[in-house]
């Protein structure tokens, strides 16, 4: 199989319509090959990533390859779904990319204490939003090919 045929697995914890349709847009725009699931709150993401609830029928399915994490969430916040997913010895491999609007150095601090794999600062501009998810789907699904390795 080549590698462009490849679909990986995006969760995105997004209580923002808005932010989830930039997102979403973004990325087929990109024509990345990525199966995104939305989850809008905290306790919903646990729920699927732990196959419970109304997720118990994804058993033994693949888990997603990364996580896009919001950190204001309704009901279980991000903080504290990142700190549950990097204490879980089934989940705590999968990358978690903060995705947020805060630029609080104390929820930065937090969140690279708790085991987040990169935290970053939502662009209000959709140019540089696209090219920001642009390079988070080729750093973390692996595509990053720097021009010196070309040669």
């Amino acid at each position: 199989m080549e590698a462009s045929a490849v679909q990986h697995m995006l969760l995105i914890v997004e209580d923002s319509d808005e932010d989830y349709e930039a997102a979403r847009r973004a990325l087929q725009k990109l024509g990345v090959p990525v199966v995104i699931t939305r989850c809008t709150d905290g306790d919903d993401a646990l729920d699927l990533l732990h196959r419970r609830g109304a997720y118990g029928s994804l058993a033994g399915t693949q888990l997603p390859g990364l996580v896009l994490l919001d950190l204001n969430l309704p009901s279980t916040d991000g903080r504290e779904v990142l700190a549950e997913i990097k204490r879980d010895v089934t989940l705590k491999s999968i990358p978690v990319v903060i995705l947020t609007t805060s630029a609080n150095p104390k929820d930065i601090d937090v969140c690279y204490q708790n085991g987040a794999n990169s935290y970053l600062v939502k662009p209000v501009n959709m140019t540089y939003f696209t090219k920001l998810l642009k390079l988070v789907y080729d750093y973390w699904f692996g595509a990053v090919i720097l021009p010196e390795a070309r040669a």
